[in-house]
Formats: C-alpha cells, structure tokens, sequence
C-alpha cells in the first residue's frame, strides 16, 4: 500500500481524490483542505481519512509515503519543494510552477532527495492521445508536417493565472511528447477581456528544432466547449475529439502526393483523397490510469512519462509563451 496524503479539495482536487480512494494499492491518510464547505465531501469520498487545515501536519507524518498537491497554481512550487524536503514522492498538478527558477528547484530537490516528482499531464495517459503516439512512431502518418489544438469553452475562468498558464499545459506537453524534438521558439498573442492583466484568450505558436509548428488555441471566452487536436503528415492526418463520447480519433487518408515530373498545367503535386478510419479504442478513464501512474512510480522508483523534466520543459515554453505575450507577440527562445 502506498499511503498518501492530499493538499486541496477543489474542482479538480474532488477528481483526484476519488480516484486515489478507489485505487486498491493507495491509503488515503490525510487530506489537507482549508474550506470547511469541502469537508463533508472529503469525509464522505474518503472516510478513513483524517482532515485537517494545516499542510505541516500531513509533511509531518512519517508514515506517509506521497503527497498529492491539487492546489492553487501559485502554491504548487512551495507546497512541492516542502513535501520533498519532507521525504515524500510528490504529484503536483499542472503547471509545476509559474518560473523556470522555481520549475528548476523542484527538479533539483526531487533528484537530491532520491523521491519521485510526478506533474499531473493528464493527457500523457489519455488512451485516445497515446494511440496517436503510437501511429507516428510506427510511421502511419508519414513525416510529421505540423498540429493543432483548440482547447476552449465559456466559465472556469482563473484570477490567479491566464487562460495560457491554465489550459495550455495540456496542449504544450501532448505536442511534446508527439513530436518529440526539442521546443525551440514561441510566440503568443492574446487578450484580457474580462479581468485586467489575466488573458482570457491566447493563441500560442511552437517552433521546433526539426521545422514542425504546433499550435494552440485556448479561452475560457469561448461559445463551444472544443477539446480537439488535429496533426498532419505526409501520409495521413488524424483528428483527435475528446468532446466524442466513442468515436475520439478520425484517420483521414488524404495528402498530397509528389508526381516527380510536370504535367502539362506545370504540376508536380496531385491531391490524394482515400478513406476514412475510425480506430476502435478501449477508454479508462484517463484520470485513474494517471493516478495508477503516480502510485507505480512511487513503489518502483521508475520515474513516469509526466516526470519532472517533463514538467520543466512545460514551464519552459509557458514561459518564454508569456514572455511573447508582453511583448505583442515577438517571438521568443524557449
């Protein structure tokens, strides 16, 4: 058993929760959670385990093997660096920290400290997202040209980050782990329409050492809710939907084919139109095998696919993505 302790109850700290409860290899021990409204659901999600106010009691526990970190983004850096200096495998939610500095530290102190550090990217363990993975290693797309992704709703909206630093996370850490090559430039422009200083809306580019681009849109300002990615090759596209209840990934067989010689209009290149593949996908919920993760890392000491590096290099493009944003777009080196 792998007993762990949690640090924030809140929309998204509910999800964790539920899901490390239901885990047979976890003990919830502690959960920390100053709302006083948020403790009925604890005691009810979680009835074994205590409750408490203060963080100090749960790093203070030395039978606590992990601590799960489901709080505000700014405390994510602090509450990670205590928990590790405490002797204690950490999963934080994304984005690790809101500085490369402070990114930096948690990555240093989790490997001096010999403890795992997990960054919750839940789409590294998202089913539908790792069979994409899977068609480009296996070369089914081709050479990959660029991808796209919209990330976008109306509510949910942050005061103590923007849209960027909230939703972007996602989109960043898929594109890296689809491309795999190394960020090399970012450039984002956007708006804050509702709140002064926080943007609602960011539009975000990623140019990578190879030549492919990624791009990001992401609002809380948004008609639609859109959770879609699209990525092109030069054999075939796949569109990804995470809004589809069944049918989350499309395989189009369509591209652009070089002749190799001119035809009599002077064209070398001919459009190709083919079938479209619908791939049958076995979903869990992305969340429990996330959470599955983190509780195989903890025992084996295997750091896992969302590690710390992982979450740095995040935070690295966010970075250099909001540095752009200040600057009206300029582009900036990751």
């Amino acid at each position: 058993m792998t007993r762990l302790g949690q640090l924030g109850v809140g929309y998204w700290g509910r999800n964790l929760l539920r899901n490390f409860v239901g885990l047979r290899e976890c003990e919830v021990k502690w959960v920390c959670e100053p709302v006083q409204s948020a403790h009925k659901f604890i005691a009810t999600t979680a009835p074994t385990a205590r409750i408490t106010a203060e963080d100090t009691e749960v790093f203070g526990d030395p039978d606590l093997d992990a601590v799960v970190i489901a709080t505000p983004a700014p405390t994510h850096a602090e509450l990670a660096m205590q928990a590790l200096s405490a002797g204690k495998h950490v999963f934080v939610e994304k984005p690790m920290a809101l500085t490369v500095p402070d990114a930096e530290r948690i990555v240093r102190t989790a490997a001096a400290a010999g403890k795992v550090l997990m960054v919750g990217h839940l789409l590294e363990y998202h089913p539908a997202f790792l069979r994409v993975k899977e068609m480009i290693e296996a070369g089914e797309l081709g050479e990959i040209y660029y991808l796209y992704s919209t990330r976008v709703n109306l509510g949910r909206v942050r005061k103590d980050e923007n849209a960027l630093w909230s939703l972007a996370p996602h989109d960043i850490s898929i594109a890296l782990m689809i491309l795999g090559d190394e960020p090399v430039a970012a450039t984002a422009i956007g708006r804050d329409y509702l709140q002064r200083g926080i943007e609602d809306v960011a539009f975000l580019t990623i140019r990578f050492a190879k030549g492919q681009i990624a791009h990001c849109h992401v609002s809380w300002l948004d008609p639609h809710k859109v959770r879609q990615l699209t990525v092109v090759g030069s054999k075939k596209m796949v569109v990804l939907d995470d809004m589809e209840p069944s049918e989350k990934l499309r395989v189009y067989d369509k591209g652009v084919n070089w002749t190799g010689q001119y035809s009599s209009y002077g064209d070398a290149l001919t459009l190709r139109e083919g079938d479209i593949h619908i791939p049958h996908l076995e979903m869990v919920e992305p969340l429990r095998l996330e959470c599955q993760a983190f509780l195989d890392a903890a025992r084996s000491g295997v750091p896992p696919r969302s590690d710390g590096r992982d979450g740095l290099n995040v935070v690295r493009v966010l970075a250099a993505a909001d540095r752009s944003l200040r600057e009206n777009g300029a582009p900036v080196p990751v």
